[in-house]
């Protein structure tokens, strides 16, 4: 399992170094042009020129390099695939690691692929005050009776995949497994008249079939009843954990009757002859994600919907009916069905600004001046240590934070250095030229690498297998979209590197001829993203800070309007819109709420990391005691934008007050203080303000010009409410109704 190093609160101090400029040499002059031939007589005329296409200019990549630390994709995805950028942070990732036999979460089933087989698992859930959990058990385990060759491969093959799908392969037999999220079947295609075994850890108590022999009902000892429908009829024998059938071609349908409830029967009866093969998300226009499946069979398409898309299903979609009390239990929430072949989700609307929502009071200024300059003078590039892409990334962000707090309080005189520390810090990783560390591109699996990242996998916490590349890659471009914002030209002449960055992660394309995958770490079907990268692990991937997620597209927003990119300004905001309101549902946990169990509510007020199978209350740099680092890591680095993420101020209060007694231990970080008391301003200004200005340290990504700037601008406007409802934060959706 990776490791993540302490997350270390520290104050960098610097002494800025020169880049040797490159002298001006003015464009040498053409050489004098020859004497004009006499003209020759006149000929036909000639037809006219065709016109020239202008040559389309290739996207900047970084010098490639040959990773040492990456796995080979080869053994597990189809070999046309394997030419295009392929996932790395993807919600089916396990089935491309090793051996790719540890399960995954397919909602609403855990899916393990393993010798040519597949097992189904509708999960139970451990649970106590600590972590959660939900168990795999193999329900029943799919697989071909007669394997006729049994030296061929075991393994399946990914033979495509989408945002809301993939489809597994196995050589060795003629099965075909469509893995739909949110599909309360399991769709396996059967081909070449195959006799097919379905075997059970549990015994058959019961197993009946309908007249037709394409519905069979089997029920366990464990409680729990199977329905299996086939497209045409299939003779199937069973022994106490054996089913088996002689030759098939077709299609079989799995599915769990929730709670053995015969009420649900005849729905999943109703719509057991349609299927979906593969489904895809597209952000039509800013903060609108639509859905659509591809599917086959007959009849309407029956899905399931956890508690964020019913949070955020159009009531304008009138081709989508929600069968309020079909439901599936998960770990995410009560998954509930919904009825329609595509659907329209429109997350809450955020504006992506440069400066706080409410405004600073200009009584304010002047402490925020006061240590403004002080932290300015401190910039110096040359007493930078580290070469962390993370703990760097922090450190060009801080101080791209201090030239927009400047602008905020109309204290210019700070730009120059600023401008001076930013082009010293960011320009040596976008040319190369970098002591130490760099990015790089690696075409195995079609993405950005660190220098030190391609050699060792856990340096730079991983981000060479692409691990946490969102947060990385974020501070990267908060401080380009800042430094292109005060000094355009500058700006101009690295948007190359700049883009290639955004596109790491966010690339929308699904082109073969792309250099990245599509969204890296975003899931568009949870609506937040994963980090993990190209690691194994036994309960998915995985992500710990929200904070620093919604950063990274906030950035790229705000990139967006540092460049005049209306359609980078509209993507950054939709995601990060989503992945707000992805973490206030399963991150934030309220007082009293019933999304997880008791005892995990009444002990916690946020998740530490939250696994697509899991979710724990420890961090990976911290144990759950450490309460000021959980609340820290939910909400650094501190911008405009977090209060949109903490716009719940009742929830805020539930849980700055279960943090406080947290900071009572001894060693507690000044810096994680410093979180505490910006999100206590929230409703106690006064409180926390005495409080940060008795802070001496701060977290390396945060400042004493930013706490007090974030404590100034928690306005008490008496229409703030009326404006941040909800979470929009879209002044102009109030004049649109």
């Amino acid at each position: 399992m990776l490791k993540k190093l302490m997350r270390k609160v520290k104050t960098m101090i610097s002494k800025p170094f020169k880049k040797p400029k490159k002298p001006h040499k003015p464009p040498t002059p053409p050489p004098p042009s020859p004497p004009l031939p006499i003209p020759p007589s006149p000929s036909p005329p000639m037809s006219p020129p065709k016109p020239q296409t202008p040559k389309k200019t290739q996207p900047f990549l970084f010098p490639k390099v040959q990773s040492s630390v990456l796995p080979d994709p080869s053994a597990f995805f189809a070999p046309n695939l394997l030419s295009t950028p392929l996932p790395t942070n993807s919600f089916f990732q396990n089935f491309t690691l090793k051996n790719g036999d540890q399960p995954e979460y397919i909602h609403p089933y855990l899916i393990k692929s393993a010798d040519s087989s597949l097992s189904i698992s509708y999960p139970s859930r451990f649970h106590n005050s600590a972590f959660l959990y939900q168990i795999f058990v193999p329900d029943l385990t799919i697989f071909e009776s007669d394997k006729t060759n049994p030296t061929s491969q075991k393994n399946h093959i990914i033979s495509s995949y989408s945002d809301l799908s993939v489809t597994l392969d196995f050589p060795s037999s003629n099965l075909r497994f469509f893995l739909v999220r949110g599909c309360p079947f399991l769709t396996c295609s059967v081909t070449g008249n195959t006799p097919i075994s379905i075997s059970t850890i549990h015994a058959i108590i019961s197993f009946s079939s309908n007249s037709s022999l394409t519905k069979h009902t089997v029920k366990l000892n464990n409680n729990q009843t199977w329905l299996i429908y086939a497209s045409s009829a299939i003779s199937l024998d069973h022994s106490l954990s054996l089913i088996t059938s002689g030759g098939f071609s077709g299609i079989i349908r799995v599915a769990v009757l929730p709670d053995s409830d015969p009420t649900y029967e005849s729905i999943l009866d109703q719509f057991s002859s349609c299927y979906p093969i593969s489904g895809d998300a597209a952000m039509t226009k800013p903060f609108c994600l639509e859905y659509k499946w591809e599917k086959k069979g007959w009849g309407d398409l029956l899905m399931l919907a956890h508690p964020l898309h019913l949070n955020i299903l159009s009531s304008d979609d009138f081709g989508v009916k929600v069968l309020e009390n079909f439901k599936y239990k998960s770990i995410d929430g009560d998954l509930v069905g919904v009825v329609g072949d595509s659907w329209l989700l429109k997350p809450h609307q955020v504006s992506a600004t440069w400066h706080s929502i409410k405004g600073v009071k200009e009584e304010a200024y002047p402490e925020i001046v006061t240590a403004l300059f002080k932290d300015v003078e401190a910039l110096d590039s040359s007493a930078i240590t580290t070469t962390s892409s993370y703990f760097y990334g922090k450190l060009i962000a801080r101080a791209a934070r201090l030239a927009l707090i400047a602008e905020e309080v109309s204290y210019l005189d700070v730009f120059p250095a600023i401008r001076k520390f930013l082009k010293e810090t960011i320009e040596p990783w976008l040319d190369g030229t970098f002591n130490g560390n760099g990015f790089l591109y690696d075409s195995k699996w079609g993405g950005i690498v660190t220098k030190q990242g391609s050699a060792d996998s856990g340096a730079d916490f991983g981000f060479g297998i692409y691990n946490d590349h969102h947060y990385h890659i974020g501070y990267f471009l908060y401080a380009i979209a800042v430094l292109a914002k005060i000094d355009p030209a500058w700006g101009r002449r690295y948007k190359p590197q700049a883009y290639s960055l955004v596109a790491d992660f966010m690339n929308l394309g699904r082109r073969s001829n792309s250099n990245y995958p599509r969204l890296r770490c975003f899931d568009m079907y949870k609506l937040h993203s994963w980090a993990g990268g190209l690691t194994e692990f036994a309960d998915g991937r995985n992500q710990e800070s929200t904070s620093e997620a919604v950063n990274a597209y906030y950035s790229a927003a705000l990139m967006g309007l540092a460049y005049g990119d209306t359609h980078l300004v509209a993507t950054g905001s939709t995601l990060a819109a989503m992945e707000i309101q992805a973490a206030q549902t399963w991150w934030q946990v309220k007082e009293g709420d019933n999304l997880y169990e008791e005892d995990f509510t009444r002990e916690n007020r946020v998740v530490g990391v939250l696994w697509a199978n899991k979710r724990d209350s420890a961090l990976w740099f911290a144990p759950p005691e450490w309460r000021e680092c959980r609340l820290g890591i939910q909400l650094l680095p501190i911008l405009p934008i977090s209060e949109v993420l903490f716009s719940d101020i009742g929830f805020t209060r539930e849980l700055v007050n279960w943090t406080l007694p947290a900071l009572g231990r001894e060693g507690v970080g000044e810096g994680w203080k410093g979180f505490v008391y910006a999100l206590e301003a929230i409703y106690d200004k006064e409180s926390a303000l005495e409080k940060i200005r008795n802070l001496n340290g701060y977290d390396d990504g945060n400042s004493l010009t930013n706490l007090l700037w974030w404590v100034h601008s928690r306005g008490d406007d008496e229409h703030e409410h009326d404006f941040g409802a909800e979470g929009k934060y879209c002044w102009f959706t109030h004049y649109c109704h």
